[in-house]
């Protein structure tokens, strides 16, 4: 993606079936969950370089031991960084104390990480936030086992100030109104609830104090829990928690708005927010991995059972089809397929954009993550080229000599690497002509192999901003001196803020949105800005389920293809000597690739929750007010 653009996370959860002397005997380490921890991190840093995190906890430690160890970092590099640390400390205690090298028993009584439930955590800053207390896992601690409660996950919540006002009805005082902190706060407040019920139940029975905390630890009902804490969310989630005692939890939300997958066998259960992240890690293959599913939560037990409860009510499904785009692994073989189909449907398109002119044009795509889409363009335009190949000789067939014949087969589609992204260039002067000088040479191109007569073809994933395409992409790709640039985008039009995990939160930020603004200006419609307002302002004091999205109303006078002319307009000045064209997927075809990941409310406006008409509504009303704040 040429937009640098953010998502909001990756979560890893490990539970080790076994004693940990299981994976000493088999795998040769009793850190062998840190170790898989480690490259299930590494294999999802696509999804979070601000930050990282990891927890652990031991199960069955006597009192007085420490059974939970976490470690942090917003360094440049925070996964090398966090597990440097680990292995720092490993290695001192093994040195210091050469008697734990190969007892397990030890080592887990005296050196931190090493345990049978983990956590992992890669983070991007979505609000601008990277301090250290913003990365997760969050941790709510007690001096009851059963109430140390370690958070962390992938979500956004819409509503995140109801839910704090909610607590503090409760009667609580939460430190931050972070959606993290509200969650976790929302959950301590059930797990305290039934800790004290199953307390005086107890007692009832006859158990004493000490015989209290195991028996508590084995009937708390964790379903129940996530039951009565989930029932006000309105987000899209894929959320862990880890409980001190042993049981863990991932509760993914009821529109299946963020990822998460899961694989279990008779030694480990682990989640992760990638499919092939298992695959890799775990050596398992694609059928062995499922998707949990929406609305559901995979619980494991301290004694190691695994149950999936649906746990809220599954609304119609709405994966984010972003994923499928842009921000998952490309190595899924279901998401490597529909990234060449997303291409491939494009190429009617392109082929219009060119006149037909297949002989005097080159196709690229714009480093990396639309090489994939790239692919599945090129493979369709090669079909193309062969059927008019076929159809060309046996329409000469009776004419056709060997010279002709040669002339005909030696047609080839022109495919080159254009641009290339230079090392990441700091933009260190503030006078904003410097910056935009600097900015135009993020990307450097290909000389030699554009000539003036080509048409220079260039597929992005999906273009939000257009600002580098602005400033860097197209001035560079001018300078090869083509006849005509078509920039072509994977994803559709962005139109709307999204407020699930992605960092599109104000709306005057997308091209598409100023391209429609300029269109109401030149046509004389400008008003409809001032009545979406009046209607957007109207709802404000409305409950989410009775919001509209009247938003909408300022594209619907404009035909797709309209606003993707006006975009081009925007994206080229008076110094690009080139005829500048933009191509964007129709809606359709994104469904016709991603079938199973039809959330597409940042292109179309139908969001999946009832939070999200507030979101945009109040989106707009930041924009037309001048209020610079996000709407979430």
């Amino acid at each position: 993606m040429s937009d640098v653009l953010k998502h909001e996370c990756g979560i890893a959860l490990i539970r080790l079936l076994k004693p940990l002397e299981y994976y000493k005997e088999k795998y040769g380490t009793a850190f062998y969950g840190v170790n898989k921890m480690y490259l299930m991190m590494e294999k999802q840093h696509n999804r979070g370089q601000d930050g990282a995190g990891f927890a652990s906890i031991k199960l069955d430690v006597k009192p007085g031991e420490r059974y939970i160890s976490r470690v942090r970092s917003n360094q440049a590099q925070p996964i090398q960084d966090i597990f440097a640390q680990i292995n720092e400390r490993v290695n001192q205690e093994l040195t210091d104390n050469p008697e734990y090298t190969n007892n397990v028993e030890l080592q887990k009584q005296h050196i931190p990480y090493i345990g049978e439930l983990l956590l992992g955590h890669v983070r991007y800053g979505t609000f601008g936030k990277n301090s250290i207390e913003s990365v997760h896992p969050f941790l709510r601690q007690n001096n009851w086992m059963h109430r140390n409660l370690i958070m962390a996950g992938n979500f956004n919540m819409t509503n995140v100030f109801k839910l704090f006002d909610n607590l503090v009805k409760l009667g609580q005082h939460p430190k931050d109104k972070a959606d993290t902190v509200t969650v976790m706060e929302k959950i301590g407040h059930f797990v305290d609830s039934e800790v004290r019920k199953l307390y005086k139940k107890l007692k009832k029975e006859g158990f004493s104090k000490i015989e209290a905390s195991p028996e508590i630890a084995k009937r708390l009902n964790i379903e129940k829990i996530l039951k009565k804490s989930s029932k006000d969310w309105d987000g899209g989630y894929a959320m862990v928690g880890l409980l001190g005692h042993g049981d863990s939890f991932v509760l993914r939300d009821p529109a299946g708005i963020r990822p998460a997958y899961y694989y279990k066998d008779d030694e480990i259960v682990v989640v992760a927010s990638e499919r092939p992240v298992i695959q890799t890690v775990f050596d398992v293959k694609f059928d062995d991995v499922k998707e949990l599913a929406p609305g559901h939560a995979i619980i494991t037990k301290k004694d190691g059972s695994v149950s999936i409860p649906e746990i809220l009510k599954p609304l119609e499904r709405k994966a984010c089809s972003f994923e499928r785009i842009y921000f998952s692994r490309g190595s899924d073989a279901e998401i490597y397929k529909e990234r060449k189909e997303l291409g491939a449907l494009l190429y009617p398109e392109v082929l219009k954009a060119i006149d037909n002119d297949t002989t005097n044009s080159v196709f690229s795509f714009i480093p990396n993550t639309a090489e994939v889409s790239f692919y599945g363009l090129v493979e369709a335009a090669q079909e193309d080229l062969n059927k008019r190949k076929n159809e060309t000789i046996l329409n000469e067939k009776e004419t056709l000599t060997d010279k002709r014949l040669e002339q005909i087969l030696s047609h080839r589609l022109r495919t080159e690497k254009i641009a290339i992204k230079d090392a990441k260039l700091r933009t260190f002067i503030t006078e904003d002509s410097s910056r935009d000088d600097l900015v135009a040479h993020v990307y450097d191109v290909t000389y030699g192999v554009v000539k003036p007569e080509d048409n220079l073809v260039i597929i992005d994933d999906s273009i939000v901003r257009g600002t580098t395409l602005k400033k860097s992409i197209i001035k560079m790709m001018d300078r090869l001196k083509p006849k005509r640039i078509v920039v072509v985008s994977s994803a559709p039009q962005i139109r709307f803020p999204d407020c699930y995990g992605i960092d599109m939160a104000r709306i005057e930020d997308f091209v598409a949105f100023k391209a429609a603004l300029e269109l109401l200006r030149e046509t004389n419609q400008y008003h409809v800005i001032d009545d979406v307002y009046k209607k957007c302002k109207s709802q404000e004091h409305l409950e989410d389920k009775d919001v509209k999205n009247f938003v909408k109303e300022v594209y619907a006078p404009f035909s797709y293809e309209a606003v993707s002319q006006k975009i081009a307009e925007l994206l080229s000045d008076e110094t690009v000597n080139a005829e500048v064209k933009v191509i964007y997927q129709p809606i359709d075809n994104l469904h016709k690739a991603c079938p199973k990941n039809l959330g597409d409310w940042y292109f179309t406006g139908d969001y999946p929750t009832v939070g999200g008409n507030r979101v945009v509504n109040r989106a707009f009303i930041n924009f037309v007010e001048g209020n610079k704040e996000r709407a979430y």
